[in-house]
């Protein structure tokens, strides 16, 4: 068996590569507990020097790295450089805060000495999506291998290649062997993984049906779990949004990555009184979004990753205008060789709609019309999902008030919801649980250990 990797502009084969056999997975199971001590035995000094080494790796590589991303998942170039610089700074971040966040915490109590300390679990299997094929490994691993675990990397078998060139990267940048090991293996083989007694925590980033099934064999085996699970992020625009800078924010929010983002606007819950506008300039932006070869500079909407995720887009649109959701652009697949979908608009979209009660992956933005401030936070909360969302109003105050009000892990106030090192990323209800990035990320795969030194005797 062989894992395939599809350019999506074209459809055509990019490479095949070998899936690991039982046996060499085994091999690679035995040596882990001797590659995942010496990892751990290194100091916070050298894992931040290597940190920055792979920074420097990034950054010097950036323009193979990110053609590389384009071929295989068919982001645009200019997002997927501007990807490679996110993991580069995720890198120089936490080499320069990660020892903060994990410092000792000394606790006043009536020992002569008592602390919290924060050591490593041991070795993290991450699940990884393919839709930003490094940033999402960087995201979960960094600071896992910074608080001193070792990561065992099952990438999406669509980007193996992306998932190769991390291994490598980290490889000529100086990290010793099996620090961080990426996995060709068939999704039947995690099963087997998250069973061993050789891993200790699951980082997963995916669809929500994929995560209840490995968060379920995570819990039968007793193994920590941080589930990324999606999301169907509200933007809500209040009456008195200035319009121009936020229609030209909701079509970054919206058809940025081709609209594969679990933290993308998916649905835009607009004030009746500024709906019309606000719907006008909108599509006028979206009517001059042109699909095209991702590594022509010049095009603004990328491919679709798969066929199955354009059948699914499909599937959503044709249900949700048969319940009566008005399409004002696109909205009808694109004939031709590649997975394109053009930039759509569904208007009037209401929940019992595909188009508001599941996550749109790609890019189709639902408009969704509301009387008033209080019926748009009553609809931005009824989802199953509770990644992100965001407030666009002249008053920041209100905006803030909103924001608070809003069931999610991530609000944002005139601004696009975005995942950020120095803060925490992840979501409630069926969006997942536990964080990534900033210091609470970093210590989800800790022990957090309490210690305790009683006076002499």
């Amino acid at each position: 068996m062989r894992l395939s990797s599809i350019n999506p502009a074209t459809g055509a084969l990019l490479r095949t590569y070998p899936v690991w056999t039982e046996a060499r997975l085994e091999s690679m199971l035995a040596a882990l507990p001797d590659a995942a001590a010496c990892w751990s035995a290194t100091t916070m000094r050298q894992r931040a020097a290597l940190l920055l080494k792979a920074s420097h790796g990034l950054r010097q590589h950036s323009e193979a790295f990110a053609r590389l991303i384009t071929k295989e998942m068919g982001k645009l170039i200019v997002e997927a450089r501007a990807e490679i610089d996110k993991c580069a700074w995720i890198c120089e971040y936490f080499a320069e805060h990660g020892g903060r966040f994990l410092a000792e915490e000394a606790v006043a109590t009536e020992a002569a000495r008592s602390y919290i300390a924060y050591e490593p679990l041991g070795t993290v299997l991450a699940i990884m999506p393919w839709n930003f094929p490094f940033w999402q490994v960087f995201r979960a691993a960094v600071p896992a291998l910074l608080a001193g675990n070792a990561v065992l990397l099952k990438h999406a078998p669509t980007v193996t290649g992306c998932a190769l060139a991390v291994e490598q990267l980290l490889h000529d940048a100086g990290w010793p062997a099996g620090s961080l090991q990426a996995l060709p293996i068939r999704v039947e083989q995690v099963q087997r993984l998250l069973a061993d007694p050789r891993i200790h925590g699951l980082s997963f980033t995916g669809s929500l049906q994929t995560g209840r099934e490995v968060g379920k064999l995570a819990g039968a085996n007793i193994k920590k779990a941080v589930l990324e699970l999606g999301g169907s992020d509200p933007f809500i625009v209040l009456e008195d949004a200035d319009l121009e800078r936020t229609v030209a924010q909701a079509i970054a929010a919206r058809f940025g990555n081709a609209g594969q983002s679990c933290i993308a606007a998916k649905r835009f819950i607009v004030i009746d009184a500024v709906a019309d506008e606000f719907v006008e300039r909108f599509r006028a932006c979206v009517e001059i979004l042109r699909p095209g070869d991702p590594l022509d500079e010049s095009t603004t909407l990328a491919p679709l990753a798969r066929a199955d995720l354009r059948d699914a887009l499909r599937r959503q649109v044709a249900e949700s205008l048969r319940l009566g959701a008005v399409p004002l652009a696109g909205c009808v697949p694109v004939d031709g060789p590649g997975y394109f979908y053009p930039a759509s608009i569904l208007d009037r979209v209401q929940p019992g709609m595909a188009a508001f009660d599941e996550e749109v992956f790609g890019p189709v933005a639902a408009i969704v019309r509301v009387r008033d401030e209080a019926e748009a936070v009553d609809l931005a909360n009824h989802s199953r999902y509770g990644l992100g969302g965001s407030v666009w109003t002249a008053d920041t105050r209100r905006g803030e008030r909103v924001a608070r009000r809003l069931h999610c892990g991530m609000s944002f106030v005139n601004a696009i919801v975005k995942s950020d090192p120095r803060l925490p990323c992840g979501g409630i209800k069926d969006s997942g649980h536990g964080r990534e990035l900033a210091a609470h990320g970093i210590k989800e795969f800790t022990n957090v250990k309490t210690v305790w030194i009683a006076g002499s005797a």
